[in-house]
């Protein structure tokens, strides 16, 4: 298999035509390599359009979600990131390459250790990992200027917007199944916030997060 061949497939063929434009992010994806952060037998399967299976049996994100998330919170070199929901490892490391520090905090043992692994393997320094509920955000090393929940949320916590820096932005996507939305929302003030929705998917709820109530007649 060429990989180099596939990468450029898999851009040109998946994440462009998904609104991925930015030159910087495109460049980012060819120098931080997919297939890394998969184990051995997934590796074939980095490039393509689909969610593969993590260590726990939840899902890790599309490429061309992960480069839209990017993309989105147009991370700066001074700026520090929380990541819920750590994945193989793969958008942690994305995030880093042009922040001054990205936390990550998962629930599950499982991912968190293979991500752990993958992380120190590639030599990616600017990332933490923390183990725990990160459903409504992380407060010890709040405030943030970019949050990115990687799971859906049937409720957007309080909590989540007050870790923001003014000027920081949350990236989540809210709603129920089988369509949701993703938003980018920016704090202008101190208590005043824009929300902007971007495009609708569908993903698997933040672990721990609050439900909607839901009412039998």
């Amino acid at each position: 298999m060429n990989l180099e061949q596939a990468r450029f497939n898999m851009i040109e063929q998946q994440i462009r035509p998904w609104n991925v434009l930015d030159t910087g992010v495109l460049e980012l994806l060819t120098i931080v390599k997919r297939e890394k952060f998969l184990p051995a037998n997934q590796q074939s399967l980095a490039f393509m359009d689909t969610e593969l299976p993590l260590a726990d049996g939840s899902l890790m994100l599309s490429p061309k979600m992960e480069a839209r998330i990017v993309q989105e919170v147009a991370i700066k070199k001074h700026e520090n990131a929380l990541v819920v929901g750590v994945g193989t490892g793969y958008l942690p490391a994305l995030l880093a390459f042009h922040a001054r520090h990205v936390s990550c905090v998962e629930s599950s043992p499982a991912v968190y250790a293979v991500a752990d692994k993958n992380l120190r393997r590639e030599a990616v320094s600017k990332v933490s990992l923390e183990l725990g509920d990160g459903s409504k955000g992380w407060p010890e090393e709040a405030p943030y200027d970019v949050i990115v929940m990687t799971g859906s949320l049937n409720v957007l916590p309080e909590q989540l917007k007050q870790q923001l820096k003014i000027g920081g932005r949350l990236f989540c996507v809210l709603g129920s199944a089988p369509v949701m939305t993703a938003w980018l929302i920016t704090r202008t003030g101190e208590t005043e916030f824009t929300s902007k929705p971007l495009f609708e998917t569908s993903v698997a709820i933040v672990p721990h997060a609050e439900q909607l109530s839901t009412f039998s007649f």
